[in-house]
């Protein structure tokens, strides 16, 4: 007999995205469909149903479930909460709609910042999934957690559902995405969740609860989404507060690399693309990047190189260091494509690039799928200069669309990418040690070098890029079954 397995995540692809996570949890929820008898029946994954979420078709939908969810905010306490079952692709969708609590114009807040009432929204959500699991009367294994938003539900089980026949024996992962986000939620605050000032675990800040850190203090397996990204949590410099506590979960902590949906992400079935090509038939390439450029303002006959950028405008992402050392890529020749939505003061630098330099940069300041795809298929190279990256997706498209990253030797980066200068002949992009300008340069240099020199070696690189197996079934779902398996040994004992 298979697990039983939940998801709860703030985010799921195509429904509700605002970064990777989205993307993770829907591939992720369909690979363990598909790995036999290792998992009973599809995955639930339960996701609010925020005001962008679309009406799922008629034929889609699957139930609707109206549920008394106990909520501290409610005159009789509790709320109605409507669970809305939908078929997706190899997992059942269960959609949390209560609209007080999610039909806003954002996830997760405004230009003022985060809604102050997030607490109580990922609370009610966090009790919903909890109850609706409880409702159906079928004992579960595994809550599989994914980041902040999900943490009160670890709180709940530890509290008040600990004894409980169905979901109190469920073994909790914590993957944890980003470490930059927490969910804090101070004294003041929180009521929000029903509880009072001191009713933090044993660890936690008098001051309040960190709800990331309450998820991981609670779950019996704790995770990230690539080793490298690990391995630089347990330092102060990257752990963000919570290296401590990673430290001493020990053993209990581990990093999975991310996968790669390669069904979605194939650039021989890409219908967007100008001109689909594979690994043994690369002359659509040259289509790809004819097109990229033609509809970006940029002369398609010139070779000079074209780096294409794509990603949250954060600074997280290292979108100033590419801004940086733009001049002096442009000086010699090159051309920049930046897609990217966020952090305005970001994107104006590549703005100003563009305006002075028409045909030379673009900027596409928006989250625009097509072209992204156009992107990864189209540029010369792929830059993410990340100044941290837990994992990264965008340099595994890259690689599998024959287009060379270069990135900062950091996090998932670190274990994805080859880089040629230090291996030759076994590379698959380019490398730089320091978040630095002058890094990104010297690594621009090394494969604009590579590429004029052109030959077996460069053919190699691609083909070498395009080789990597970064499929979800065959690596990343097998490792996330066995933490499962293992979470569940050490909560019963």
């Amino acid at each position: 007999m298979g697990m039983r397995v939940a998801f709860l995540a703030a985010e799921c692809e195509p429904w509700a995205k605002t970064g990777g996570l989205a993307d993770v949890v829907d591939a992720l929820a369909r690979a363990l469909g598909r790995l036999g008898d290792a998992v009973e029946g599809p995955v639930d994954v339960y996701l609010p149903r925020y005001r962008i979420v679309p009406e799922p078709e008629a034929s889609a939908v699957l139930g609707r479930t109206a549920l008394a969810v106990p909520d501290p905010r409610a005159r009789t306490g509790s709320s109605t909460v409507t669970i809305v079952d939908v078929a997706a692709a190899g997992y059942r969708l269960r959609l949390v709609d209560h609209p007080p609590a999610f039909n806003r114009a954002a996830l997760y807040g405004d230009a003022a910042g985060d809604y102050a009432d997030n607490a109580w929204r990922f609370g009610l959500y966090g009790r919903a999934a909890i109850e609706a699991l409880r409702a159906e009367g079928r004992p579960v294994d595994v809550l599989h957690l994914h980041d902040w938003q999900a943490g009160p539900a670890a709180v709940f089980r530890e509290r008040l559902y600990a004894d409980d026949p169905i979901v109190g024996r469920a073994a909790i992962l914590m993957t944890l995405h980003n470490l930059a986000y927490h969910g804090w939620t101070a004294n003041r605050a929180l009521a929000q969740l029903g509880l009072r000032p001191g009713d933090a675990a044993p660890g936690q800040n008098a001051a309040g609860i960190d709800l990331l850190a309450a998820g991981i203090e609670a779950a019996e397996i704790v995770n990230t989404v690539s080793p490298g990204y690990a391995r630089e949590a347990l330092t102060p410099e990257f752990g963000m507060g919570l290296d401590g506590l990673l430290r001493s979960k020990g053993d209990r902590f581990v990093g999975i690399l991310n996968g790669l949906d390669t069904a979605v992400w194939d650039p021989a079935r890409d219908t967007v693309l100008a001109t689909p090509f594979a690994r043994n038939d690369l002359t659509g390439k040259a289509a790809c990047r004819a097109d990229l450029l033609s509809r970006n303002g940029m002369d398609p006959a010139d070779d000079a190189p074209v780096i294409g950028m794509i990603g949250r405008l954060d600074p997280q992402k290292g979108f100033d260091l590419l801004a940086g050392a733009a001049p002096t890529l442009l000086a010699g020749g090159a051309r920049i494509i930046v897609q990217g939505a966020g952090h305005p003061t970001l994107a104006d630098p590549f703005r100003a690039l563009a305006e002075a330099s028409p045909g030379k940069v673009a900027l596409i300041e928006r989250f625009d799928r097509e072209m992204a795809r156009r992107i990864y298929a189209g540029a010369d190279f792929f830059a993410m200069p990340s100044r941290f990256e837990p994992c990264g997706q965008g340099q595994m498209i890259a690689l599998r669309y024959g287009t060379p990253p270069i990135v900062h030797r950091t996090g998932g980066l670190a274990d994805t990418v080859v880089d040629e200068t230090r291996h030759p002949g076994k590379g698959t992009g380019f490398v730089f040690g320091e978040a630095s300008i002058k890094d990104l340069l010297s690594a621009c240099e090394a494969a604009f070098s590579m590429r004029a020199r052109g030959g077996p070696d460069w053919a190699g690189l691609i083909d070498r890029g395009m080789s990597v197996d970064f499929d979800w079934t065959t690596g990343s779902a097998p490792k996330y079954v066995e933490a499962y398996r293992r979470a569940v040994a050490i909560r019963r004992g």
